[in-house]
């Protein structure tokens, strides 16, 4: 068939001419790829007889591209642009030590206990930030960000769907007939709180948080310490449920539109570092 000459086309002479044509120069084109302008030229006279079309005009002062060259020149240029971006993504020199920045409550809660199954040689540093951080002062290869995903050039994966509902100690929740009679805990930062969840579930409005925590974590102690009721993200909760310090106090779960995203600049990591991630700690 008469598309097979361009089924295989040698990449070497598609190179000579996309760096001749950028540059307007074969002497030019030489020098970027460490060839000899006869090379070149040789290169791309195979090329435009395969081909069957004229992609330079030979001057005696330089060359110029033609009609063809012109219009070809920007889909070659873009192809092998493609070519290297990618190949750097998933074959290009993969990270033996990287930085995580997170809130305290997403490394004790989520990232610490997914640590047992890293048997990577990728030697990892957290970094506790606030979760309300102007993120321009980091400088951690990634940074674990509470919202929708949406930050312009960063590559971003969802850590766990957001999901909350109260939880207490079982020997403080003996003490009352009804949970909802027992102080509540409150945790600032962006998550929903006990408005939200009254507005959900129809219960009455919530008086007042008796005590106010800047952490989930911090939260979680002080509930399991009997000091009142929290509004928990479940995620962040499991190890507290599944040891019996903390019992749930209702089956519906108020659903966050927003959520822990990992992230990191784009072109920060390798392909396979940012999997590699994803896989130990996304859900």
């Amino acid at each position: 068939m008469a598309e097979d000459k361009f089924n295989d086309l040698p990449l070497e002479w598609v190179r000579a001419f996309e760096a001749a044509g950028r540059l307007g120069s074969f002497t030019a084109a030489a020098k970027e790829t460490g060839l000899t302008q006869a090379a070149i030229s040789q290169r791309i006279g195979y090329l435009e007889r395969r081909l069957a079309y004229k992609l330079f005009l030979r001057k005696p002062r330089g060359v110029a591209l033609t009609v063809h060259g012109e219009a070809w020149l920007p889909y070659v240029s873009s192809g092998l642009n493609t070519i290297g971006q990618s190949s750097a993504q998933l074959f290009g020199l993969r990270r033996t030590q990287l930085t995580i920045a997170a809130s305290a409550s997403v490394i004790q809660q989520w990232l610490m206990p997914r640590l047992v199954t890293h048997n990577k040689p990728l030697q990892l540093t957290f970094s506790t930030m606030v979760v309300e951080a102007d993120f321009k002062q980091q400088t951690a290869d990634v940074e674990v960000r509470y919202g929708t995903g949406q930050w312009a050039n960063r590559t971003c994966t969802p850590l766990f769907a957001e999901q909350l509902t109260p939880l207490v100690s079982p020997a403080l929740l003996a003490t009352v007939k009804h949970w909802q009679q027992l102080p509540k805990l409150a945790v600032s930062g962006p998550r929903l709180g006990w408005h939200d969840w009254a507005q959900f579930t129809g219960d009455a409005a919530s008086p007042m948080a008796l005590y106010r925590f800047d952490s989930q974590t911090c939260a979680l102690a002080a509930a399991q310490q009997g000091l009142g009721v929290v509004l928990a993200s479940l995620p962040l909760a499991q190890q507290a449920l599944k040891s019996g310090e903390l019992v749930e106090l209702s089956p519906q779960r108020l659903i966050s539109a927003a959520g822990p995203w990992l992230t990191a600049p784009k072109d920060q990591l390798s392909q396979l570092d940012w999997q590699e991630l994803s896989d130990l700690f996304c859900s």
